[in-house]
């Protein structure tokens, strides 16, 4: 069984949410890009969500837009960035997820990706400019190996659509709060929990939440109808600001316990 899958079986029966954390990988070298992956695990990370960068992340904000240029500017490629999660599967098996665009995907090779991805020990991928109508060769290649294709829903997404992305969505759907590019956010929309109780009723698979998600509270609020939260842009500026600092993996590292944090003080005080 994909790690993604017994993760999420596992959080089910303890009644916990998971809190998925992305990193562009390279921002600031695949080294910290390393010791950042362990560094969450050990702060109560379920899973790890991989960008990999590209020269136009046409649904990034400037936050992550700027982790990619920087990534890129370090020559990160697809296959450093695969073969770096086979050095991490030695010392972690946190899920790993790979998010990333469909032109490095097809100049790699579709299935040589998905079999380097199984081999190296990558769990999925999130590809967001791949509707799962035009993903028939990725999809094929994946179901023969267990690895996850995870597929996109939005707040304007129909019921037909809803109905499409649960079919050909393997891990969990990824659930884009808002209309609009990733970037923290200090209100998230109002009818966020009733767009997700919808997919619920349409799907049995794991709804995780992103775009936007920047603080503890939100991270609360999510967590009442969704089965995970997933913070990018909000790590990624906490990295822009202490990168030149000695204690870099700590500072980041606390930022996230604050944000894992804050599903466990929600479960306990829900069972008071």
């Amino acid at each position: 069984m994909n790690r993604i899958d017994k993760k999420f079986r596992e959080l089910k029966r303890q009644k916990k949410k998971a809190f998925i954390a992305f990193l562009t990988a390279g921002d600031f070298g695949l080294k910290t890009t390393k010791r950042l992956v362990l560094e969450f695990d050990k702060r109560g990370v379920d899973i790890i969500e991989l960008g990999v960068p590209f020269s136009d992340p046409i649904a990034d904000g400037p936050t992550i837009q700027a982790s990619s240029e920087r990534a890129l500017r370090r020559g990160t490629r697809l296959q450093d960035i695969i073969k770096m999660v086979g050095e991490l599967r030695k010392l972690t098996d946190i899920p790993i997820v790979l998010m990333g665009y469909y032109n490095p995907v097809l100049k790699y090779g579709i299935k040589k990706f998905v079999s380097d991805c199984v081999r190296h020990g990558v769990d999925g991928v999130i590809v967001p400019d791949l509707p799962p109508d035009e993903a028939d060769e990725l999809t094929a290649a994946a179901k023969k190996t267990g690895f996850a294709t995870i597929f996109l829903l939005s707040p304007t997404s129909t019921a037909g659509r809803i109905r499409l992305v649960s079919k050909k969505s393997k891990g969990f759907i990824y659930y884009v709060s808002l209309t609009g590019i990733t970037g923290a956010r200090a209100m998230l929309p109002k009818e966020l929990i009733s767009r997700v109780r919808l997919i619920k009723r349409y799907s049995d698979k794991p709804v995780c939440v992103g775009f936007g998600v920047s603080r503890p509270e939100q991270v609360r609020e999510i967590a009442r109808a969704a089965d995970g939260i997933i913070v990018g842009s909000a790590i990624v500026k906490e990295m822009e600001k202490g990168a030149k600092r000695k204690d870099f993996i700590k500072r980041v590292g606390d930022y996230v316990q604050k944000l894992t944090s804050a599903l466990t003080a929600d479960r306990e005080a829900s069972h008071q």
